[in-house]
């Protein structure tokens, strides 16, 4: 939808013109799975698509929520805090909305209409979107002067212990903080980050919506948050260390008989080898060498699928596909997994092909299609 039919889809809702306009990317994390809360290094990036916020102030005291996507809407008195009612989409701007109040910042009544671009779902991160255009929001239009990081910061606060999601940093970090045409290298533990130009010549970032809805809360993410902590427990017993990603590989094989659980070993080995894979793809990237970023993009797929188990038919068809295609040199599932999105780096001239080639083979195996789109590289949360 264009800036001009968003505003007036605003207008016919609250009878008011929006006096706000905020957009926040989703992400996608080129290497680094699952290590986001292990104390890793990950390498996500914004892209194009995104959430959009219109905003007015209102004089009623009322908080009112709407979505385009969605029919459910909330119309709440302004009070000192809330709670998570339902499972209901509007409980992400409230859980942002709630930790404001308790930092002890007021606000005013609000018309608020949201509408993403980004598949529900598909783990580009649009609850992270939602969160961080929200707080972004707030912040502009009440002058609190909140940072990019402490944006990140109160996001995954809210998604924590307002949504209940035990998530790491690197989805909200990624999208308060993304650059154009850049890679974010983000320590996860020390939130220390750094920009790293993510050239790509003649080739593409395709990203491919296997279009299997995950529902991150309803799937096996929190038990991979346990087993990792109870992992990261057995090993303390005998190396000092605060995270599964302060463990070097050689570490681990020295150490990993203390474990005694093969599954709690396959996901200890997945964290501390793909933490390794990230410092590989960043020399990698610096040296021009795409070709070796793309080898590391399949490397980190298989042990998704093998060690950490959070892979897939869907998302293994695409990368099968990508490995026999000439002019694809890498390809990986992104995100949580379960279902979502896989990316792939094709040749700029080849994509529309790739596409072609991959959606009737992918529908041969899967039943239905995917959904392919070659994205840019954005900018983080910001007011337009």
């Amino acid at each position: 939808m264009t800036k001009e039919a968003l505003a007036r889809e605003f207008q016919t809702r609250y009878q008011q013109e929006p006096e706000y306009f905020f957009f926040c990317p989703g992400r996608v994390n080129l290497i680094g799975e699952h290590i986001d809360y292990n104390g890793g290094k990950v390498m996500p990036c914004a892209i194009s698509l995104g959430t959009y916020l219109l905003v007015s102030k209102n004089t009623d005291k009322k908080i009112r929520l709407q979505c385009i996507n969605f029919p459910e809407t909330a119309a709440l008195q302004l009070q000192s805090s809330y709670s998570k009612t339902g499972s209901e989409w509007f409980n992400y701007p409230l859980g942002v909305i709630n930790e404001i109040l308790q930092l002890g910042h007021e606000l005013s009544g609000m018309n608020m209409l949201f509408y993403g671009n980004l598949p529900i779902g598909a783990g580009l991160s649009s609850s992270a979107s939602i969160e961080v255009c929200t707080g972004t929001a707030l912040s502009q239009i009440f002058g609190l002067s909140i940072s990019g990081t402490d944006m990140a910061v109160l996001s995954k606060k809210v998604e924590n212990e307002f949504i209940g999601m035990n998530c790491g940093i690197m989805d909200q970090f990624a999208v308060a903080m993304g650059k154009k045409d850049k890679a974010i290298l983000l320590d996860c533990d020390t939130l220390d980050y750094e920009y790293l130009s993510f050239n790509i010549g003649d080739h593409v970032l395709a990203i491919i919506n296997s279009n299997k809805e995950r529902k991150l809360t309803d799937s096996k993410y929190n038990e991979r948050f346990a087993e990792c902590g109870r992992a990261l427990k057995k090993l303390k017993q005998v190396l000092p260390a605060e995270n599964l990603c302060d463990i070097s590989v050689a570490e681990f094989e020295k150490a990993k008989s203390i474990i005694n659980d093969p599954v709690l070993e396959k996901r200890a080995l997945h964290v501390i080898t793909e933490n390794e894979r990230v410092s590989q793809s960043k020399e990698a990237l610096i040296n021009g060498e795409l070709s070796r970023f793309g080898e590391l993009m399949y490397a980190s797929h298989q042990s998704l699928k093998e060690l950490y188990e959070v892979s897939g038919a869907e998302l293994d068809t695409i990368v099968e596909f990508s490995k026999t295609y000439k002019d694809c040199i890498g390809a990986r599932m992104t995100g949580a997994g379960f279902g979502g999105c896989a990316i792939a780096l094709v040749k700029k001239d080849s994509f529309d092909d790739f596409a072609a080639r991959l959606i009737p083979y992918y529908k041969g195996r899967v039943g239905y299609e995917p959904e392919v789109f070659a994205s840019e590289i954005g900018d983080g949360a910001r007011k337009i």
